[in-house]
């Protein structure tokens, strides 16, 4: 190993991101600490070069310096895990992981939670990444531009595994379902749109209420939101999305977005559940707390319900129209205290991880680069022959290196892996 590269500094300190959308008590509530000063929406505790975590400071996966920025000063920089990676690819990632991804982390594991709703959004295949970065390159568009809609070359396919009841949109209804939810609402546009959906399909209705040319005026998505919120929830064929609507027309009055949510599958996940999102499909997360991993990318494209940049062109383009419903991922049991989400991609898989137990090790799956996030309790890791603990709210990042890896304690764990 280099010198300088210390396989004992791996405890993991992320990014806060303050979005609008974000809760105030959520995340600093998981750690144990009162509310933040602003919204803290997202915790990245990953390598992507937008927002790395540090390695070897604090005691929490979010300094305070970032919850209460006006009472507690920064402390001094400090290494990121990208910069501790590059001291040794091989050994903190693992030769194979090097050979498919090269020297970049594969995933991004975040913490997510949403007092509102997020964006209207897709993200879009490894080669429509490609061609899309060259393409912004080639026109200069800063990498940090507001209206820059590759960030870097990679696919977003993701994971949520839901910490508490969580709300989302994702994917398209099928047409006669869509039809059936129109159906019967008093409003010009909600009938004008069925006509449009018996023409073009769930791809035409989706486009006709986006594209600048054809898209709804606010007044006319405010008699659908209304129509929504009027309907009695026993004659309605789907009340869910009825309140959907009626919400989201509250906090993006006159967005079009409102009304294509009409057109989407409403899903509700319980603690403990999963949902995987591949490219091109539209989506749109509503409310709760999760942990999410992700191809490590931060490419997204937005139709709508946002104040951030929109770029209908280039989502369509992208956008998988086939109607199909929410992929719900069940987890494969590997031992009593572990059972993991395999994601159809080869970027990341998480586990779960319970532990009953103080006085019996647990073996946990994987070999290669492990971030390991304690939810509840606390547990004693063992990897290559040091031993480390970590309480809820603490994560820590395990090299390939260290081999396998056990734990022993009571507490409720993930783990982010490649497979």
């Amino acid at each position: 190993m280099p010198q300088g590269f210390d396989p004992d500094v791996l405890e993991l300190r992320g990014r806060a991101r303050p979005y609008q959308w974000g809760s105030t008590s959520a995340i600093p509530g998981l750690l144990g600490k009162p509310p933040a000063e602003g919204p803290v929406a997202e915790v990245w505790l990953g390598a992507h070069p937008d927002d790395p975590a540090s390695v070897g400071v604090g005691t929490s996966i979010v300094d305070d310096s970032q919850l209460y920025p006006s009472r507690v000063p920064p402390g001094p920089p400090s290494q990121s895990l990208t910069e501790w990676i590059a001291q040794d690819p091989e050994a903190a990632l693992g030769e194979s992981v090097v050979e498919r991804y090269g020297t970049s982390l594969p995933y991004l594991l975040k913490v997510i939670a949403p007092a509102e709703p997020l964006s209207l959004q897709v993200h879009p295949t490894i080669e429509q990444a490609e061609e899309g970065f060259a393409a912004e390159e080639t026109a200069g568009v800063p990498r940090s531009a507001p209206d820059r809609n590759y960030k870097d070359r990679n696919h977003k396919p993701e994971l949520a595994y839901a910490l508490t009841t969580f709300e989302a949109l994702a994917g398209f209804r099928a047409r006669r379902r869509i039809g059936e939810v129109l159906k019967g609402l008093d409003a010009p546009l909600a009938q004008r749109l069925r006509a449009v959906l018996g023409m073009g399909g769930v791809r035409g209705a989706f486009e006709y209420l986006v594209r600048e040319q054809t898209r709804p005026s606010p007044e006319e998505v405010a008699e659908v939101a209304e129509a929504c919120a009027a309907r009695p929830a026993a004659d309605s064929p789907s009340a869910r999305a009825d309140r959907v609507a009626a919400m989201l027309s509250e906090r993006h009055p006159g967005d079009p977005g409102v009304v294509a949510s009409l057109l989407m599958n409403p899903v509700t996940l319980n603690p403990g559940e999963a949902l995987f999102l591949s490219a091109g499909t539209v989506h749109a997360y509503l409310s709760g707390v999760a942990v999410e991993i992700m191809a490590a990318s931060d490419n997204v494209l937005r139709a709508g319900l946002t104040h951030k940049h929109v770029d209908v062109p280039e989502l369509l383009a992208v956008l998988n129209s086939s109607a199909s419903p929410p992929t719900r991922i069940a987890p494969e049991r590997v031992n009593a205290a572990v059972s993991t989400f395999y994601a159809p991609v080869d970027d990341f898989e998480l586990s779960e991880i319970r532990l009953r137990d103080a006085n019996t090790r647990v073996r946990v799956r994987g070999i290669g680069p492990r971030t390991v996030l304690c939810l509840q309790g606390a547990a004693q890791l063992e990897a290559g022959g040091r031993v480390r603990s970590v309480i809820a709210g603490q994560a820590v990042f395990v090299p390939a290196s260290d081999g396998r890896l056990t734990m022993r304690g009571i507490g409720h764990l993930v783990q982010a892996a490649v497979p």
